[in-house]
């Protein structure tokens, strides 16, 4: 067993160790108590702290993330602007753009396992102008499509699919 290397009173980073606060469980080294600059307790490994690995109670990740973030100019023109996550329908940008999730190969469209059966969605101002179970992918593209000339003024060819299931 090691002797601990005491580390009261010293500075690392913007923590200044108070005091000893006892053993890691899961590895016996030494945890300290620590004050932060910006007034916050943290307890914290000493490797971590002389290894320079933990240098604050997290304030000095969020004050670092804050700079990079003004620092964007294209982040900064859209702060604040809700209206960017919809289009100017008040259509969820989600809803009209194919996510990398998406197993039908359809925006709207998805099987469900449990039910068997295949659902067309389109939401619209937070509300489901479209919630519909159908027995089969081409009735659910059918009426997803629909639903998008009827709502949004799109209109999409609808591609027959070749199988009725598809393994999620």
């Amino acid at each position: 067993m090691s002797k601990r290397i005491d580390l009261t009173n010293k500075r690392f980073g913007r923590l200044v160790v108070k005091e000893y606060y006892g053993n890691n469980s899961a590895n016996s080294n030494a945890m300290w108590l620590c004050q932060c600059d910006c007034g916050n307790k943290t307890v914290v490994d000493g490797v971590r702290l002389r290894s320079g690995i933990t240098k604050s109670c997290g304030c000095l990740r969020r004050d670092l993330s804050s700079q990079r973030v003004y620092k964007n100019p294209k982040f900064v023109d859209y702060m604040g602007r809700s209206d960017q996550l919809r289009d100017k329908n008040g259509v969820s940008l989600s809803s009209i753009s194919e996510s990398a999730r998406n197993k039908s190969g359809v925006i709207g469209v998805s099987y469900d396992r449990q039910t068997g059966k295949w659902f067309a969605r389109l939401m619209i101002d937070h509300k489901y102008v479209l919630l519909k179970s159908f027995k089969t992918i081409n009735e659910a593209i059918e009426a997803r499509r629909e639903a998008e000339e009827t709502y949004l003024g799109i209109k999409r060819g609808i591609k027959p699919k070749t199988t009725e299931r598809i393994d999620v």
